[in-house]
């Protein structure tokens, strides 16, 4: 993170950060009641969790903090030690070393625990600035969230097996990996595992549903040295595509300059990249054909196993064939009727008009009524001159092709088909009736 844009993003939450006597009160040492410094150490803890969600990150160090962060021309906020501290006995931040090591046993991760919650009590607002690492615990949540949805966007199963490289990369670096993985092993979301063919293969085991992650099968493993191998042979591919790529150059390069015997070495190393390029290609598609039969059958289990609870449910309940027709034909018919309520509650489509349109509109309505107005100067027109105006502004009215704004809109003018002099001429008659 740069301190430039830190900065500058500063300014733009806080308008009055430049203000020096607002400033110089910010700064102080809380002091007194906690009454007294509430507000001061709810405005900097909203502002640190503001500036790292706007940067993406979850994991920050308190010394970059309070000298680069909040650094006003060298001075620097004297209760940020505190603010800090706060925030980790309220469990707000944590330090990465208290986290459980999620790449160890059971027994391990328990014996951690009791070693946290000793370091823990010796924390005081001298050392938590002497920290490399503190985790915001809000946004290592929604982290760990949106790692998952991202994983369910790309696996149709309840559970997805991924390379520990992978996972870290998406959640932003090796130590974010590290404790987004602590906090979903402690949720029960996710698993570590590991097997050794030839060299260590790394991967994780996550779950993509609210139901916590089953326990490593040999099929998860099997699934992870092929996700392994697909990944290998991709880097591989880019690898294979880079070279050709320089090779190219090169040899259009050397053609140029008329040096036609290089040129020639380096079409023969585009012709050997080519080919292995095409083997290559062809193992990583077997490759993602056996993960797609996986992930298939994956598939097909779970539909085979809800077909089974279903048959026993109804065995056990004693419901015949029929009625489960007619239940399936009620639930049709209301979805088709909750459908039909949503397409009547739909809005009316109103007609998009630009300001041009309006304005023209406008126009012809002013020459209407001024055309209205010089036929009421001419005697023999029959009609008095309020007749006559209200007369050409209702026709006016009446041909204004503006889109309603809907039912109930307060215009208060209805179409009748009558003019407006009829209207008003028939309210003595409804009277006298």
């Amino acid at each position: 993170m740069d301190s430039k844009s830190v900065k500058e993003f500063i300014r733009k939450e806080v308008p009055d950060w430049d203000d020096e006597l607002i400033a110089t009160a910010r700064f102080k040492a809380f002091s007194g009641q906690k009454s007294d410094w509430e507000p001061k150490f709810q405005f900097w803890k909203n502002l640190i969790v503001k500036i790292a969600r706007h940067f993406g990150v979850f994991i920050i160090s308190p010394p970059q903090v309070k000298n680069e962060w909040f650094n006003r021309g060298g001075l620097t906020p004297l209760c940020i030690d505190h603010v800090l501290f706060i925030m980790y006995n309220e469990g707000e931040t944590t330090r990465i070393t208290d986290m459980v090591g999620p790449y160890s046993g059971r027994i391990t991760q328990l014996l951690y625990k009791v070693k946290s919650l000793m370091n823990r009590s010796t924390m005081s607002t001298e050392s938590i600035l002497l920290e490399d690492c503190l985790v915001l615990t809000t946004l290592l949540k929604e982290k760990a969230d949106e790692v998952i949805k991202c994983l369910s966007e790309s696996h149709w199963n309840s559970y997805c097996v991924v390379t520990r490289n992978k996972f870290e990369n998406m959640c932003g670096g090796q130590k974010e990996g590290y404790a987004v993985l602590s906090y979903l092993s402690g949720c029960r979301k996710g698993r570590y595992l590991s097997t050794n063919k030839k060299e260590l293969i790394e991967g994780i085991k996550v779950s993509l549903s609210s139901a916590v992650v089953s326990g490593v099968s040999s099929l998860d493993f099997n699934t992870l040295h092929l996700i392994w191998t697909q990944e290998k042979l991709q880097q591989q591919l880019d690898v294979i595509d880079r070279r050709w790529e320089m090779s190219r150059q090169s040899a259009l390069a050397l053609l140029k300059s008329g040096n036609k015997k290089l040129a020639l070495r380096h079409a023969k190393e585009m012709k050997l990249g080519t080919e292995n390029r095409e083997k290559c290609n062809s193992l990583l598609n077997r490759v993602e054909e056996v993960l797609s039969v996986i992930a298939n059958a994956e598939s097909t289990k779970q539909v085979t196993e809800a077909i089974q609870i279903g048959a026993r449910v109804i065995k056990e309940n004693k419901i015949s064939i029929e009625e489960v027709q007619l239940c399936l034909e009620e639930l049709e018919e209301s979805i088709d009727s909750q459908k039909q309520v949503e397409k009547a509650l739909e809005p009316a489509p109103s007609l998009d008009m630009e300001d041009e349109d309006i304005e023209e509109e406008f126009r012809k309505l002013e020459l209407e009524i001024g055309s209205g107005n010089l036929k009421d100067l001419n005697p023999e027109a029959g009609v008095s001159d309020s007749e006559g105006t209200d007369q050409s502004l209702a026709d006016a009215l009446l041909n204004l092709k503006l889109a309603d704004d809907g039912p109930g809109s307060g215009s208060g003018i209805q179409d009748s088909g009558l003019p407006a002099k009829n209207k008003e001429s028939n309210s003595p008659m409804l009277e006298a009736a």
